[in-house]
């Protein structure tokens, strides 16, 4: 995908949890390090751009090679996740493991609900998570890669390796 169609489905997706959420006065946007966050940030922002909807961007941060090293890391509190509906986002869903570690720290805290949502899913899920919103899905081989470049001048791009 190159920048056009990276900002294209940011922006569907930014939509879907809209419509997902329309009646919530303030959700919680839970970007999981690097690019999840990256990524939170732009759909936060498109979101307050087309709704009434307040957002708290949060950041998620996962050991991605070693999920079991530590527990994930919140940069917000359990009370101020208190009875709000939260978004965990990432840029792709390989097996599942990542994300589901970056939900687990959220079902401790007293939240209304938790959705996940990822630029790019390749559906090899090893792992029981479900991604609600998906940019795009993609059937790729296990020796296949997806690189995600998010930039803050807008030269985002997917490529597959």
């Amino acid at each position: 995908m190159n920048s056009k169609q990276v900002q294209q489905r940011l922006n569907r997706l930014a939509w879907q949890v809209y419509e997902n959420c329309w009646d919530e006065k303030e959700i919680i946007i839970a970007g999981i390090a690097p690019n999840g966050f990256l990524l939170a940030k732009r759909i936060a922002s498109i979101l307050e751009s087309i709704s009434s909807i307040r957002t708290k961007i949060i950041e998620v941060k996962v050991e991605k090679d070693n999920p079991l090293q530590g527990p994930a890391e919140l940069s917000a509190s359990p009370a101020e996740l208190k009875d709000k509906v939260v978004v965990v986002i990432d840029d792709v869903s390989n097996s599942g493991r990542t994300l589901i570690y970056g939900v687990k720290p959220f079902l401790s805290c007293p939240v209304k609900s938790i959705l996940t949502l990822v630029l790019v899913d390749r559906a090899h899920n090893r792992f029981p998570v479900k991604t609600n919103f998906v940019g795009l899905s993609l059937a790729t081989t296990l020796q296949e890669h997806i690189s995600v470049e998010i930039a803050d001048n807008g030269s985002d791009a997917v490529y597959l390796d």
